[in-house]
């Protein structure tokens, strides 16, 4: 791309298609309406103009509190327009999360959506000594609005259309193009906070380069039109959600905003008909389990039927794949023999695909609006039984990896070549490197640390000199992950060398501040937590042994081994709400933090078995270890 920051490149785009519709967004009626790539033009230049009179300069940090809205993004483009750097949050993070974030990033000024983020910033105003205004997206009615002459400890606080009614009195158009102008690639423009799990949330600092290197190159993979609409239902504070809207905007293309709730989600997909939609796995699984739901619901003939025509799908889906040579080939495999083995059985099964897309499958694809085009899925490993249901269905999802410190996206599936079972070849530009533990670079088809080198990656963690030394050096970054790739370079995520847990749904958790907590208990001796790429996080537990024992002495359980003893479900009982007390809200864990099921184990961990010289766990020698222990808890 010819422009070197992102204000250029939407400059230029908006110039180019006025009267596109940019924006679908509800109305108070729950209606969708439209706005222009002109009028959002105006919009963004305007509050830029609005901010600068409220004092809003290059370099100055802002946070933005707000979930996915067509407002975040004109806030987002003014303050870029501005040289300003943000740094977002969702609606869903804690109080002292937000904070933190907002006193570590030394903003000077909040946007909030509404008056309930207001209020969690407001609540931490002794620890924000330079934050001087809150901008509330919906600025409630009164009696109950917020005072505008002040917040707590003297913070004013103001609307967002009062701001953008001062920029559009005093337009400062010249003024405006000429801070656009000024700007270049490694402008700072934004800082991303990961994770606060560990109770010290880093801030990734991202260049205006970063989203326009994915911008250009993710093209290759994504292939989307001017015409094609983006269905938005992730937070778009996250990166993945955030790289993948700057990039269909760079396209000319349009967003429409919904929200990731089963009933809101499907009905707005039958009112936009979007051709795409990122969003993390779970969101996948959940439609392909209300799918089985409904199915199971009916039995009979009917879901014979159906599990008969997925089955077809899946090994049609297969061969041709084999035909096509697009099986992922992590050892040399001859092309033209896959071909000639794979043709007859594609021949064999095209009939009952067919006649599957008549009987099943266009009743499916209907559901997502008749002119589905792909999905993105990021922000975790998508599931393979998710994976081959939608490919027997026919609807293609291009599964993607990428880091908040390379902001994020590194690969996707081709949409012209999908390779399944990889999360696709790397982005143009972007080099790599697969070291083994004794740091030797290893070829395709063996596991090892996967190093990459490329523009997009951070510029480090904001005022953490020590942490960003840890993960780049020389210009590249460990991204902490164990990875696979074929003979043709698409890629397998195996496993994390480092301790972070990613769940379905994308959320990252740190698992040693929650094993901290729970070693607290008198009934837990040892714990580990796991759950990557689950829905919810499950843990081994090893209990202290006397004081179970005291408790069923207490109850009168009578047991004769340990493991009997264990599975009582009194003592079962005793350690459940051992953990809930433990890990709860009331103690500043998220939701997704909380743990949903355990296995007592009946033997302690051991040194050179589990634990390593210094007792931490050996995370992947303990999850091989109890392999079924661990599967069983995600049944």
């Amino acid at each position: 791309m010819m422009e070197d920051t992102l204000p250029k490149l939407y400059r230029r785009v908006s110039r180019e298609n006025p009267a596109k519709p940019v924006f679908h967004y509800k109305d108070a009626r729950g209606v969708y309406q439209t706005m222009s790539w002109g009028l959002m033009w105006e919009t963004v230049t305007a509050l830029a103009a609005g901010f600068h009179r409220l004092g809003v300069g290059r370099g100055d940090h802002i946070g933005i509190i707000s979930d996915n809205r067509k407002e975040w993004m004109l806030c987002d483009l003014a303050l870029l327009c501005l040289g300003a750097v943000d740094s977002p949050r969702g609606s869903d993070s804690m109080a002292e999360e937000i904070c933190y974030i907002l006193a570590h990033a030394d903003c000077a000024l909040a946007v909030a959506e509404n008056k309930a983020q207001a209020e969690k910033i407001l609540s931490g105003a002794e620890s924000l000594p330079l934050l001087r205004r809150i901008v509330l997206i919906d600025m409630p009615d009164a009696p109950d609005a917020p005072d505008p002459a002040g917040g707590a400890g003297g913070v004013e606080i103001l609307a967002l259309a009062d701001v953008l009614a001062l920029g559009r009195e005093n337009p400062e158009a010249g003024f405006i193009d000429g801070e656009i102008d000024k700007g270049g690639e490694s402008d700072l423009a934004t800082i991303i906070y990961t994770s606060g799990t560990t109770g010290q949330p880093k801030g990734v600092m991202l260049p205006h380069r970063s989203f326009l290197f994915q911008a250009e190159n993710a093209h290759a993979h994504i292939e989307l039109t001017g015409q094609d609409i983006l269905l938005s239902v992730l937070p778009v504070w996250h990166a993945f959600e955030r790289a993948v809207e700057y990039y269909v905007l760079s396209r000319g293309s349009s967003i429409a905003y919904s929200k990731p709730v089963g009933k809101v989600l499907m009905e707005d997909i039958a009112a936009i008909r979007p051709q795409w939609m990122a969003s993390v796995p779970r969101i996948w699984e959940s439609i392909r389990s209300a799918i089985y739901r409904k199915i199971n619901k009916e039995g009979g003939a009917k879901k014979a039927l159906f599990s008969f025509f997925v089955a077809m799908g899946s090994a049609h889906a297969y061969f041709k794949s084999m035909v096509q040579g697009r099986l992922a080939r992590f050892t040399p495999r001859n092309a033209v023999a896959d071909k000639v083995c794979g043709i007859l059985p594609l021949v064999f099964l095209t009939p009952f695909k067919l006649l599957g897309d008549i009987l099943v499958f266009r009743a499916i694809k209907a559901k997502l609006g008749g002119r589905f085009v792909a999905g993105v899925s990021g922000g975790g490993s998508l599931p393979p039984a998710v994976d081959r249901f939608f490919q027997a269905v026919g609807i293609l999802l291009l599964e993607g990896y990428g880091l908040t410190e390379t902001g994020p996206i590194l690969t996707v599936r081709k949409k012209s070549f999908p390779v399944f079972e990889t999360i696709g070849p790397l982005l143009k530009g972007v080099e790599f490197r697969v070291l083994d533990e004794q740091g030797n670079a290893v070829g395709p088809n063996t596991k090892g640390l996967l190093y990459v080198k490329t523009p997009q990656v951070m510029l480090g963690y904001y005022k953490m000199p020590e942490e960003t030394a840890q993960v780049l050096q020389g210009g590249w970054l460990n991204t902490g992950d164990l990875a696979l790739y074929t003979q043709q370079e698409h890629f397998r995520i195996v496993g994390r060398a480092k301790e972070t847990i990613v769940l379905l749904g994308g959320e990252n958790v740190e698992p040693i501040p929650i094993e901290k907590t729970l070693a607290q208990s008198e009934y837990i001796e040892q714990v580990m937590l796991v759950g990557q790429d689950k829905k919810f996080l499950g843990a081994l537990i090893v209990p202290d042994m006397e004081k179970i024992e005291a408790v069923a002495g207490e109850r009168g359980i009578e047991y004769v081994e340990k493991e009997e003893l264990l599975e009582n479900p009194a003592i079962q009982d005793q350690v459940h709400d051992e953990i809930q007390r433990l890990v709860s809200p009331r103690r500043g864990f998220k939701v997704h933090e909380r743990i949903f099921r355990f296995k007592l184990l009946p033997n302690k961990f051991e040194v050179g078995r589990e634990l390593t010289l210094s007792l931490k766990v050996r995370r992947n020698v303990a999850a091989r270890i109890y392999a079924r222990e661990i599967e069983g808890l995600f049944k």
